[in-house]
């Protein structure tokens, strides 16, 4: 309920009236929305874990740019940078996306002006999320990991399980006598950790070092250089510059955990760039989340060091 009533008092007045109706009091519906979407003068649709919700309601023009210039915190201009990405990313770490009309120079979007449409993702912490994935991630007779890919497709909860992960590894855990490591989170999004004002939002771990608001190739190599960790971690993996910066990464001693978008090694080999890593053996975990149950395996590929193949492990 607490994510949700940080997500309401960005919108106007008789669009928060409208979720609240629908919520009615009932707390495990409001702790089950994922995404709240408006749109100029369409319905409210409300996702679910399992289903979608139009709500009567369609929001004027003027409505949506209110929610639009709360969400910029009336400075529409200072959040210029992440509005030409396509998305803000609030207190609490929750996500809004936006789509408008794109103003595009040297094929680089500079601008996006009449939005149309919002997409408030709400950014949950579920501890011991990642419970079902630790296993197959830590490497106990080193007291460390294995170079790990969480991959599936957006929305099975990858990115709240890498958060929890990252707990567990930096705070060090008792039971199975793993001390803790210091992990260096390039959190481009702000989805992870949710830093505002250096402060982060989301519980990532004691001996975890963040930096945020930068690509994740030069957060890599500016942990690399700068905070000597022994784990570094970022969310959705997949382009050149990702896999030059991986590649610097795991060369210099340094253990990986990243998260990517797919369904199956073979939509992964589809990526020339994630092709690469796997083709190198970069990759000493695969595992795949089902898309239809958050937070459970799927499938989990080990890498076969000796005779560098991948092999089903479950």
């Amino acid at each position: 309920m607490e994510e949700l009533k940080e997500i309401l008092e960005y919108f106007t007045k008789p669009i928060e009236e409208q979720i609240l109706k629908m919520v009615n009091g009932n707390e495990e519906i409001a702790n089950n929305i994922q995404e709240i979407r408006i749109r100029t003068n369409k319905p409210i649709i409300v996702k679910l874990d399992n289903s979608n919700k139009s709500l009567k309601y369609k929001v004027p023009q003027e409505e949506l740019l209110k929610t639009f210039d709360k969400v910029c915190e009336n400075s529409i201009y200072s959040y210029k940078k992440h509005i030409c990405e396509g998305f803000i990313t609030i207190k609490g770490g929750h996500r809004i996306g936006l789509t408008g009309n794109a103003v595009m120079e040297n094929d680089r979007v500079v601008n996006i002006n009449y939005i149309s449409s919002l997409n408030f993702r709400i950014a949950r912490e579920k501890l011991e999320s990642s419970s079902n994935v630790l296993k197959y991630v830590i490497k106990m007779e080193e007291n460390n990991i294995y170079n790990t890919l969480i991959v599936s497709p957006p929305g099975a909860g990858k990115t709240t399980i890498l958060r929890d992960l990252l707990r567990k590894l930096s705070n060090g855990i008792k039971e199975i006598s793993f001390k803790g490591k210091t992990v260096g989170l390039v959190d481009e999004r702000g989805e992870i950790a949710a830093m505002y004002k250096g402060i982060p939002q989301k519980d990532v771990g004691l001996r975890t070092d963040v930096i945020d608001n930068i690509t994740k190739p030069k957060g890599m190599k500016m942990l690399v250089r700068s905070m000597s960790p022994e784990i570094i971690a970022c969310d959705e993996i997949g382009s050149t510059e990702d896999v030059n910066a991986i590649n610097y990464a795991i060369c210099s001693g340094v253990k990986g955990i990243f998260t990517a978008h797919g369904g199956s090694i073979e939509e992964l080999n589809l990526n020339p760039e994630l092709a690469e890593l796997i083709k190198k053996n970069i990759f000493e975990r695969i595992i795949f989340l089902n898309p239809k149950v958050k937070g459970e395996i799927l499938q989990v590929y080990g890498l076969d060091i000796k005779n560098k193949e991948y092999k089903i492990l479950i």
